[in-house]
Order: C-alpha cells, then sequence, then structure tokens
C-alpha cells in the first residue's frame, strides 16, 4: 500500500486477540508495520515483522519490488516484533543491515552468526537514496534502549517504532480513516512507555526540530491528520505536575491489623514533618492504570505485610509485580510488616524494592503479632527520618 511517493506499506496485520509482552491485551488484533523506501539511487526497507509472518511479509515486499534490489535494512530496535524475521530475510538479500550501536549485542542474538551492521553512532548519520534522504536519529529507551528514529526531510515523514505506536487492528492504514483511537493510544503509552518518561520528553524534542506531516509507528495506525495532537499527548502524560509537598503512599496487607498499625504510625511521622501521606489497604484495592498513575506521582512507596507461610501475602506481590510499568527513578521506598514464627515478609519486599531500583536508605522494619509501644514508637521515628530523607534529600 502506497502512503507518499515511493514509501509503500508492506507489514502485517493479524486479526486476533494478541498479548504483548505480558503487559497489554490487543483484544482485536494488532499491525506489524514494515516500510519500503524506493529512491531514485537505492531502497530500504524499514523495519520487519515477527518471524512467524515472514512469507506472507516477503510477498508483500516482492509484490513492488524483488527483495535482493533492497540495499539497506534498517531497524528502529531489535525487539523480535520489529525484526524477528531478519533471519529468513537475509537468506534473501545481501542488504545491508542498520541498527543503532547499542542494538550490535541483540542483532547476534538474532542472527547467530557473524553479521557486519552499519552501527549508527548518534552523530547525524545519513544514508542517500538518491531523491530520498533517511536521516537517523538515536532516541534511546522508547521503548527499548537501541530505539532509532528514521526521518526523510523530502517527504516529512518519520518512522518511530515503538514511539507513538497504537496496539490496535484495522483494516485502513491512516488516523483519519478509522475511528478515534485516543484511548488505545494513551493505554500503549501507559503500558511501554511510562517508565521512560523523561526519554520520552528528550525525543519530543527531537521531533519538534524536524518539519513532520506524518508519522509511520512501528504499530497502530500511520498518523497524518492529527500529528500535534498524538505528540502533545505523549508530552502531557510525559509532564509531571507536583505539588509543593511531598506525597508517600503507605500500601499494607494484614490478617489481624498488626501492620496497620505500624504503618499508622509510620504516617504518622510523615504527616507532621510535612509529608502528604495516604494508607491504602491493598485487600480491598484494585491495582489499575488509575492507581499506577497515583504512585508515579507519589515520592515514597511504603509497603507492609504480615508473613503467611514464610512470604508476604499475595496482594503485596501483585502490587510490586505491576510497578515495572511505571517510571521509579529518584522514588524511596520502605518495607515493614509483623510476623508470629519466622518474619521474612518485610525482607523480602525489601528486597524487590530494591531491585525494582528505588532508593531504599532504612532498614526493612517488622514486629511479632501485636506491636508493642516501642515499636509503635519506633515506626514513627521511622516515618520521620523517611520524611527528612523526602524532604531534603538526606541519602
Amino acid at each position: 500500500m502506497k502512503i507518499k511517493d515511493g514509501i509503500y506499506y508492506v507489514g502485517i496485520r493479524e486479526k486476533r486477540k494478541k498479548n504483548i509482552d505480558g503487559l497489554y491485551e490487543a483484544k482485536d488484533g494488532i499491525t506489524y508495520n514494515s516500510y519500503l523506501i524506493t529512491g531514485d539511487g537505492k531502497s530500504a526497507l524499514i523495519d520487519l515483522v515477527p518471524e512467524d509472518y515472514h512469507e506472507e511479509f516477503l510477498k508483500n515486499i516482492e509484490n513492488i519490488m524483488p527483495l535482493e534490489k533492497i540495499d539497506y535494512i534498517i531497524l528502529s530496535t531489535t525487539e523480535l516484533s520489529h525484526a524477528g524475521a531478519l533471519p529468513k530475510i537475509m537468506e534473501k538479500t545481501s542488504a545491508k543491515v542498520v541498527i543503532s550501536k547499542h542494538g550490535f549485542m541483540m542483532l547476534k542474538e538474532i542472527m547467530h552468526r557473524n553479521i557486519d551492521p552499519i552501527l549508527v553512532q548518534d552523530k547525524g548519520e545519513k544514508i542517500s537514496l538518491g531523491n530520498k534522504t533517511l536521516e537517523l536519529i538515536y532516541s534511546p529507551y522508547v521503548f527499548w534502549p537501541d530505539t532509532l528514529f528514521i526521518h526523510i526531510p523530502e517527504d516529512n515523514i518519520i518512522f518511530t517504532g515503538n514511539f507513538l505506536s497504537s496496539a490496535i487492528y484495522h483494516e485502513k492504514m491512516f488516523d483519519d480513516e478509522i475511528e478515534d483511537f485516543q484511548s488505545e493510544f494513551i493505554t500503549y503509552y501507559k503500558k511501554f512507555l511510562r517508565p521512560f518518561n523523561d526519554y520520552v520528553l528528550e525525543a519530543i524534542e527531537k521531533l519538534e526540530k524536524k518539519k513532520i506531516d506524518m508519522i509511520a509507528p512501528g504499530f497502530g495506525p500511520v498518523i497524518r491528520k492529527n500529528v500535534k495532537k498524538y505528540i502533545e499527548i505523549y508530552k502531557d502524560l510525559s509532564t509531571k505536575i507536583k505539588g509543593t509537598k511531598k506525597k508517600a503512599l503507605i500500601f499494607f496487607a494484614t490478617s489481624y491489623g498488626g501492620t496497620y498499625k505500624i504503618a499508622e504510625k509510620i504516617a504518622e511521622g510523615l504527616e507532621e514533618n510535612n509529608v502528604e501521606t495516604e494508607l491504602i489497604d491493598l485487600m480491598n484495592t484494585r491495582i489499575d492504570d488509575k492507581m499506577l498513575d497515583r504512585i508515579e506521582e507519589s515520592d515514597a512507596i511504603i509497603v507492609g505485610s504480615n508473613t503467611v507461610n514464610a512470604d508476604a501475602m499475595k496482594e503485596v506481590w501483585y502490587l510490586l509485580s505491576s510497578l515495572g510499568t511505571i517510571n521509579l527513578r529518584n522514588k524511596v521506598g520502605f518495607a515493614f510488616g509483623t510476623y508470629a514464627w519466622s518474619g521474612e515478609s518485610a525482607r523480602l519486599i525489601e528486597s524487590r524494592l530494591r531491585d525494582l531500583r528505588l532508593k531504599v536508605p532504612e532498614e526493612h522494619f517488622r514486629a511479632m503479632l501485636i506491636p508493642t509501644e516501642d515499636d509503635l514508637y519506633n515506626a514513627k521515628e521511622i516515618g520521620k527520618r523517611l520524611a527528612d530523607i523526602l524532604n531534603y534529600r538526606v541519602i
């Protein structure tokens, strides 16, 4: 399908329910977008499809030109949704593979043989196809570390890989040809790009320096009518607006109330030292996108559980497993709990908070069964120390 002069869509549309990386379920299906660029001198293929679809993909390309005449295969990322078919494609072409410098290790794992790609170093590299210039722009962590954007100034089009994508299926190609998909567009951002919002803003700055009237992403519709609208949505989602007070969320799961008593005292210590604090009972709370938004807006994540069978309660693990989709950079973490016999929960929670790369300046706190007055005093003191850390960054 032609999208501009010399630019063709050759991707695959998968019309069935699709689970993406265990993070998102595309109920109606998904499109794996690939683009063939034909200049008056050379040609290039931008992004591929998963290996399972390589036969249909090859037919799409060869309906336009023989595969062996392609000069370059440019990967916006080495993620297998965009690069999985590469070994099959390379059996039929001598095209030069182009990736960012950070994609080299992954490329070797995909090919399982030596390959000599062109590595983009982010030094303003360009590839000429004759009447079309491919400007290669390194834009890391949107969503993989090796992400490249490809801009063609002669056509005012930019290819963005996962960035500005939507995990939806539709027979039509362009944003102005289909019903409103803003909700899915935002959901894709929250599931895949939210942990990297600082990098998203950096990528937007790069886009805003270019003249663009069409965005060709790795998934979903090609955007030609509402280019500014969708860029602004990303900018709004990535820009944090914070109040003057620091915010702490205290999550707890408790069987007999002891863990809640500790949570209350930690909250008192925080509140008395000018930290806005909220107690959240995990036994009666749904961890959905709205809750994740609130967590991302907070400055501290404090988590407690009593110990059950040498472990924290399952509601705690569900919370912690959900945090991988948000930006946790520079957040403070703390773990606490109660126990009867072994008391592993607080230690295990602390370990997970560290694995998530939160700053954990205080060793976990725990008390047996029903907290004593001394326990409650110490819990409040911990809250005060955490407040000092949040307000003055004493770490």
